[in-house]
Parts: structure tokens; sequence; C-alpha cells
């Protein structure tokens, strides 16, 4: 038999299988991983098939050196889908096969969580044992703990019996009792509550949705967009989705946005499944995240949540995935290979028989669109649970504010709303999507704007103590330098520090309510191993009167004692160069109002603006969404952007100016003569034009883009093919990445 094997190495040299015998005793099949010979090094694989014959003559073939565990790593089902992956992004087989399996896993960086155990040995009388024991009372308190002759942790008679390790290991040396370690997983989130609750009784919207999709779970098959307003219970629904999966012997994936939202999820999960509950994502240590993965592969864990990367877990018989708050673009990877988790999720549902479920109270205009036009089944669930009204919202036009002298980032509507919130004892939460103290550092004298060497961008100012604490930061590639005290430029002392970030609402909400405690919540505060777990939990439980956040905190939490939320800069992403900064806006704005009033006090919405009549601003603060489907629809189609075209574009990074600027050129001339000579092909292009990327460096590197606008269409389809294949031009001095209608265009 010939193992045909990819191996876990990189690089162009080594982008197809190779072939290797299989040793006569060694058990192999599709999907393991092995450890091969090639060249003079042992190097980790995945036998991608088996045959019985090759091009190679069998003499010239190497074996195989082992098996590195006793089952396939990567399912029937998940390598066919990294198979289709690497066509899809034009890149080797082995860079999709890393997303299947856990990083260190892969380099064999975690070694499995080992628990000494003591078991009274077959045979012995522990009670006569422990009589003869009479001089060592320690062993023969233990003797009497192990007498049920169950292994029993040597943690658990610690707790019991005073440092039993020594008596414990006379008594292995008497013949009496056996010592071995037992392998463990480790349980993220170990400390939060498992213990099975009862399902509530669905409300009549729950039930009618459940009845439109529960067949389809039953029947293999079905792909469907739940549109539900904020608070109308939606995940009740997947709970109970994934319940008729369990039932029918079948597994769920449910997939939220953010880290944030996992904890939260899980909870819900794991209060409804216990142990049958597994977590993934990025924040979990080496070893969380290999033996969670390793929990679901073996079966033991039939529902997963996680984040994006969990879309890949390997679990056997699936049967439903769950996009949660679909219209986010954290679903897209933006890192190579470039996937998108929502139609990898499709695309694993199609082929396991397995139900999907797209979910969010903003969905974006394409899955719309496309359950418009019938590619998914529409199911809508417009009212909250038991009939709670929606939060009332107020716009506050920040022009005005600022001419009545009112210079605070709080408007006086917005003081006063946060001051009868907490006289009430009752938690307000205050969303500003931009981080650091001010936004920006300039000269008043000469307009110099303080940027960061690496990338072409401004630096942030970061105060988290006092002024002498004070720092500029990078966003993008992180480096930090002092804040200068005079201009860099010409000399002069006009130095000034202009916009507001989350730290400067911090610091306002400490002036104008001192008593009362506050959190802040964005990417500077959650650095730390489960710090966002740490900080909503202690906002849950009242620890904090209110919470100051990033879009970290804008959907899916729910917090019963939220009555205000704040909306401090409504249309801080509303004029951003990107065809859907109107969509996002909308987006941010109507989840982030739907944190106020979930519970039995009605909610209210303070919306700080300085452009209270555009249409985006008017159909959030009504929580309108078919209204701004309606108008963003129209003006997509009059500007001809998706979902009516697509957007694609080669992006080139190199550390050489010249050179990125070089190879996008040559990269528009070949697509150009490609146009000249396929005249079909040309008529689907609208736009073809290469140019800087709007942020012209990052971390050092200049990026420099051909942007394409094409008609969705399929003779537009060998364009996007041509994409990918440029894409894998070779260059010393250059990466190119293909991308269709990519997360962001900066």
């Amino acid at each position: 038999m010939i193992a045909q094997v990819v191996v876990d190495v990189v690089h162009e040299n080594v982008a197809k299988p190779f072939s290797y015998l299989v040793p006569p005793d060694m058990a192999v099949e599709a999907g393991m991983r092995v450890s091969v010979p090639l060249g003079r090094r042992q190097v980790d694989g995945v036998v991608v098939a088996l045959t019985e014959t090759c091009d190679v003559p069998a003499e010239r073939l190497k074996p195989l050196t082992r098996t590195l565990d006793g089952y396939a790593a990567v399912l029937p089902q998940l390598l066919s889908l990294a198979e289709d992956l690497a066509v899809e992004n034009h890149c080797p087989l082995s860079e999709t096969l890393r997303l299947m399996l856990p990083a260190a896993m892969r380099t064999g960086r975690v070694q499995a969580k080992a628990e000494p155990m003591a078991q009274l040995r077959e045979g012995v009388d522990a009670a006569a044992a422990a009589a003869a024991q009479m001089r060592a009372p320690k062993r023969a308190t233990l003797l009497r703990m192990l007498s049920g002759g169950e292994a029993v942790p040597v943690a658990e008679l610690a707790a019991l019996v005073a440092a039993p390790q020594e008596a414990l290991r006379k008594l292995e040396a008497a013949g009496l009792v056996r010592l071995f370690a037992r392998e463990v997983f480790r349980l993220p989130y170990g400390d939060m509550v498992s213990e099975k609750t009862a399902a509530p009784e669905p409300t009549a919207e729950q039930r009618a949705a459940l009845a439109v999709m529960l067949p389809a779970l039953e029947a293999g098959k079905g792909a469907f967009l739940l549109h539900g307003v904020t608070g109308s219970g939606k995940t009740e629904v997947y709970l109970a989705l994934a319940r008729r999966a369990l039932d029918m012997g079948k597994a769920a994936i449910i997939l939220v946005p953010e880290i944030a939202l996992t904890p939260q999820m899980v909870g819900w999960f794991r209060e409804r499944f216990g142990p049958r509950t597994a977590v993934l994502h990025s924040r979990l240590t080496d070893g969380e995240r290999c033996d969670e993965w390793r929990r679901i592969r073996l079966g033991d864990a039939r529902v997963v949540v996680g984040a994006r990367s969990a879309v890949f877990a390997p679990v056997e018989r699936l049967g439903l995935i769950v996009v949660d708050e679909e219209h986010e673009q954290t679903y897209l990877s933006d890192r190579h290979p470039r996937y998108d988790a929502r139609r990898v999720a499709m695309s694993r549902c199609a082929r396991e028989g397995a139900t999907l479920l797209l979910s969010s109270a903003t969905p974006s205009i394409l899955s719309f669109a496309m359950a418009r036009r019938g590619d998914y089944t529409l199911v809508e669930m417009p009212t909250r649970v038991n009939g709670r009204p929606l939060p009332e919202v107020t716009v506050v036009d920040m022009r005005a504010e600022l001419a009545a002298g009112n210079r605070s980032i709080f408007s006086q509507h917005l003081q006063q709303r946060l001051a009868a919130c907490f006289a009430r004892g009752q938690q307000a939460m205050l969303f500003l999507n931009r981080r650091g103290y001010n936004t920006f550092v300039s000269c008043r004298s000469c307009g110099y704007v303080v940027k960061c060497e690496r990338c072409d961008v401004s630096m942030t100012l970061h105060q988290p103590g006092d002024e002498t604490t004070a720092s500029l930061h990078c966003h993008f590639c992180g480096a930090v330098q002092p804040p200068p005290k005079t201009c860099p430029a010409c000399g002069s002392g006009y130095i000034r520090f202009f916009g507001a970030g989350t730290q400067k609402v911090e610091e306002e909400m400490r002036r104008l309510f001192p008593a009362v405690r506050t959190l802040r919540m964005d990417i500077d505060t959650t650095q730390k191993r489960d710090a966002h777990y740490h900080m909503l939990t202690a906002f849950r439980e009242g620890k904090a009167q209110a919470l100051i956040g990033t879009q970290m905190i804008a959907k899916g939490l729910d917090f019963p004692n939220v009555t205000l939320v704040g909306v401090v800069a409504a249309d801080s992403t509303l004029n951003l160069p990107d065809f859907r900064a109107q969509e996002r806006t909308f987006q941010l704005v109507t989840q982030v109002a739907g944190r106020a009033g979930r519970a039995g006090e009605t909610g209210e919405v303070v919306v700080q603006t300085y452009q209270p009549e555009h249409p985006v601003i008017v159909a959030a603060a009504a929580q309108d969404y078919r209204a701004f489907f309606t108008q963003e629809f129209a003006r997509r189609r009059a500007g001809l952007y998706p979902p009516f075209t697509l957007i694609a574009r080669l992006l080139v990074e190199s550390t050489q100016e010249a050179a990125a600027r070089e190879m996008g050129n040559r990269l528009l001339t070949t697509l150009e003569s490609y146009m000249a000579a396929h005249p079909v092909q040309k008529k689907r292009v609208l736009m073809l034009r290469a140019d800087a990327a709007p942020v012209a460096r990052i971390r050092g590197k200049y990026r420099y883009h051909v942007l394409l606008k094409l008609f969705e269409h399929p003779d537009a389809q060998p364009v996007v093919a041509l994409l990918g294949e440029l894409a894998q031009v070779s260059d010393p001095y250059c990466q190119i990445y293909a991308e269709v209608n990519p997360a962001t265009l900066l």
C-alpha cells in the first residue's frame, strides 16, 4: 500500500503529495497525521490518499516513519473541504490543511495533561490492611479512603489528608496501592455553571420559526436567514435546534463573531447540554485548544461554540451550523488563506447533509438580498420576548450642543439620563468605536500630524493614568512612542490633541459621576487571558454601573439591568472610504441600541451625532431594518456595488515602495492584455485600475493594489480565476494576495 502524503511545509517545491510505502504492520487511513522522511530530515504530514500504485518504482519509495495519532485527525469531509479551499484560494493544500488542526498540535508544543491517581490493588482487603497500618495513621486513613476500589485523584486525597504523597509511595512499595497518571482534558471556563437547566416555554414567534426549521433539520438540508430584532430570543431557537440535532445523534456548531461573546454563549449551552459543549477560539491556551479539539474529535463533545475557526471543528455526523450575528466582518479571515467562515459553513452543510442558520438583527445587505432571491429561507421574529418594547431612541444634534457652549463629549441630555439611570440603581453602556484617549496629534501652526514611522496612519494618544504616562500608539503595527512637546516639522510648541476615544469617555464619566464605578472594554483592556470573561462577569454581577467600550460591546450581550445605552459618536464610521460604511454604521448603532431594556424595564438610547438628518441615522434610530435595506439596496444598484457586482483586487505588499508599484503595474498590464484578447470577459469588467492602497504602508510594507469591479455573471469567473493565478506570481521582493469582496479596501 502506498500513502500519498502532503507534508506540513509551505513551499512551492513541496506543494504536491509525496508517495511513501506503508509498512505491513502499520495501520494507516486517509486523514491520519504521520511522520515521514523528507530529504535529510523528518517532517509531519497528512495522508490524503491510499493507493496501490504510483508513478515511482516501489523500490525507490521510503516508508512512513510512524503515525502520530491513533485515528484520522482530518475527517474525510474536512479533507475534501481543504482540497476545495486550496483550489479556491490558489494556495498549497498544506496551507488549508493547517486550518483543520490546532497549531500547537501540529508543532508538538503541547503535552497531554496528566492527573496523579491512586487505587487499591486488586485483592487487597482495605480494612485488614488499614488495621495492619495502625502505627502509621496517615497510611491507614488513605487505605480506608481507597476502600471502594475506584481510582481516586491524589488531589482529592490531599484535600482531606495533608501531603499524602510520601504515605502513598510507601503503600505502593508494600504492594497495597497502585499509583498511576490518568490523562485529563483541560476545560476552558471551568468555573462556569454547567448544571443542566430546562428549556423555557417558547414564545409564539420562536415556535413559528422552529416549525419552519425543524423539518429541514430532520431531513438534513436547508439554509435559513433568521432576522429577529434584538431581544427576540434568537438564542433559544439555536438551543432548540441543537437539542434536536443531539437527539438525532448529530452534532452542532455555533459560530459567534467576537471572542467577547464566546463565554456568554458557552454558558448558555453548558447550562442546557453540560460537558457535551466544547469551545474553540484563539484566546484559549495551546493546551486548552488541543484538548477541546480532541474532545470534539473523539466524540465526547457534540456541541461546539466558537469564533471563526470553529467552522473547521472535527465533528462527525454534523447536523447544524449556526452563524450568529452573520453580518459581522470578523467572519472573513484577514490572513492567508483568506476564507469566509459563512461560505465555509454553507459548504460544510451541503457536503454533510446539515442545516445552515444565519442569524442577525441587522443582516448583511448581501444575505438579505439572497434571502429575497430564494437562496435562503427567510424567517422573521419582529418582536421582543414577552412583548417587551424596543428601547426609546433620542437623537441629539451635537452641532446644537456645540453652539450652546457644551464642549463635553457628552450632551446635556445624555448626562441627565445617565444621572437618572444611576439614581435608580440601574446600569448603562456607552459605545464609541475608537479606542485610546485622543485620535490624532497635530500642530496648530503648520498642520503636521504625527504618523507611525512604519505605517501610513496617524498615531493615537493613550493616557492610562495621567499626562506623565501618555504615549502615542499605532493601531496597525503596535509601535509606541512618547508624544512630542514641540512640532517635529516646524519646531512650534502648538502641539494639540484632537478627537476622543474610549479612554477619554472613561475620564469624562469619572469627572461627571465620581461615585459610579466604570469598566472599559476595548483591545487595550482585554489583552490578558480571560479578560473578556472576567470583565463581563463583573458587570453582570453589578460590580460596575457603567460599561464603556468599542464594538466588542455592541452586539449579542445580554445584561438584564442595562436600561440606558449612549452612542457617543454615531457617525464616526459613516464617512469611511468604503462602500459598506453606511451598512456598518447602521448595524453598529442598531445593535448597541438593542442592549437596552432586555428585561422588565423599558430601555432608552441616546444617539449623539453631527448628522442627525442622515438617512442611516434616521433608520437606525427607528430600528427599521427594512427601511434601511430599501434605501441601501437602491443606492448600491445606482452605484453598481455588491450585490450587483463583485469587487476584487490584487494586493501587493513589499518592503520596497518601487517594487510594490512596479509589480502592481505589471499585474495591471497583464490584466489589460487579457481583456483585449477576451472581449466576452472584458464587457463584464466595469472598472480596472492600479493605485496605492488607501493605507499605503502597514508594518513597514508598502501596499499597492489593482482594483476591479465586475458584473456578477458566469462570464466574469475566468477573470476571478486569473486573479488567483496572478497571486501565485513568484517574486523575491513582493507578496501578492487575491481578494474577492474583501472585508476592507483600506
